[in-house]
């Protein structure tokens, strides 16, 4: 059996426990500017139609009497290494998923700790007397039942989903609460009469992948009962990012490449802190209107090296057609490779020695950084707007 443990609006609910006189009250964590977006909200405000993600000038217009404050997020990772701490005393295996949420493998513990629901009381209350805080949590045999299960009794639930129970679960379980299924998917699916995770046993698999690719396997294994994804105490990071918004839209080629330069020294700096390279770099792009747009690209070998990533990040850009204002840009890395790993070289030029050179720039900078704080020393032409 497997516990998803979900803190309860984490951002908002830390600020309220540090503040008691935002309990009770609407507060929404982010940038006061109507530029930003909502970080976290309260579950006050979430009455008003507020939620996570929504731009901040949406949410003030929705909620005029909240509360906002500005994100500390030294103080969450502060309290989410102290959750992390109380599940691993439940069991080894203890998968973070991001700063306010993990699975936990509880199989095998029912000699020492009890039944599965009375493992997951325990933690929710041993969660609310050392943390102060309440959390919502899934209980059932798969994983991505256990996250979908945790998410039915917000705040400060508990639901159970036993092996007996899994096949009529399923039958019944609408589409858009499984992972990984958006709008565009439901689209399609419901274009063959779909309407819940069941409906797919009667498909065969050919007619998934055709219509939906490598994923259409993998929803036929869901839609009968069969998830062979573990957890994993100790799943690396996946990818690295940094993006920001701007005070002002703008679709000027040289203000958006002084960002892609700050955010490829930022990316890089975690890679080189992780001791990770990267195969490929990621430009996200929202324009004005809210619309997304993302472009990847392979290097020509795998790098932690900022020059490398912002000229990706800029050859990305100059392909894009900047027709509209944009809100926000941002950078990120995917394919990573411990730095252990080897690298192919390539036999007619020497990138390595330019990468080296650079990654060489690099670590005195982290050095600097490390010992004066950020923003002591930078590139040039990467200064703030």
């Amino acid at each position: 059996m497997i516990l998803h443990v979900d803190m309860d609006a984490f951002f908002a609910s830390v600020e309220q426990l540090d503040n008691p006189a935002l309990r009770g009250e609407c507060v929404l964590v982010g940038g006061e500017s109507d530029r930003g977006v909502v970080a976290a909200c309260s579950y006050e405000a979430r009455q008003y139609g507020v939620h996570s993600a929504m731009p901040m000038f949406q949410a003030r217009r929705k909620c005029p009497d909240a509360v906002i404050v500005r994100p500390r997020r030294h103080r969450y990772k502060a309290v989410s290494k102290k959750l992390m701490h109380i599940l691993r005393a439940f069991s080894p295996l203890v998968e973070p998923v991001s700063i306010d949420e993990a699975f936990v493998d509880i199989t095998g513990c029912e000699r020492l700790k009890g039944e599965p629901e009375k493992i997951a009381q325990d933690v929710k209350t041993n969660i609310f007397s050392q943390l102060k805080l309440t959390c919502s949590i899934g209980v059932a045999p798969l994983k991505f039942l256990a996250k979908i299960a945790s998410d039915m009794d917000k705040p400060d639930g508990l639901t159970v989903i036993r092996p007996e129970g899994v096949a009529t679960f399923i039958r019944s379980l609408p589409l858009e609460k499984v992972p990984g299924v958006g709008p565009r998917m439901q689209v399609q699916l419901s274009e063959l009469g779909v309407r819940t995770l069941g409906d797919l046993r009667d498909y065969p698999e050919t007619t998934l992948i055709r219509r939906l690719g490598k994923f259409g396997h993998r929803l036929r294994e869901l839609a009968n009962g069969v998830d062979t994804a573990a957890v994993a105490p100790d799943s690396i990071t996946k990818s690295i990012s940094s993006e920001e918004t701007f005070r002002a839209n703008t679709r000027d080629p040289k203000v958006l490449n002084r960002y892609l330069l700050r955010q490829a020294e930022e990316v890089a700096r975690q890679l080189r802190r992780k001791n990770f390279r990267t195969k490929t770099v990621t430009l996200k792009i929202k324009f004005a209107d809210f619309t997304l747009v993302t472009r990847q690209m392979p290097l020509n070998r795998p790098s932690q090296s900022a020059l490398s990533l912002y000229q990706a990040a800029v050859k990305l850009l100059s392909a894009c057609s900047l027709n509209r204002d944009v809100r926000l840009i941002g950078v990120g890395a995917s394919g990573l490779l411990p730095v252990t790993a080897p690298i192919q070289m390539d036999l007619f030029s020497n990138p390595a020695q330019v990468d080296g050179d650079w990654e060489k720039v690099d670590r005195t900078l982290d050095k600097i950084t490390q010992k004066f704080g950020k923003g002591v020393i930078g590139r040039a032409d990467s200064g703030r707007e």
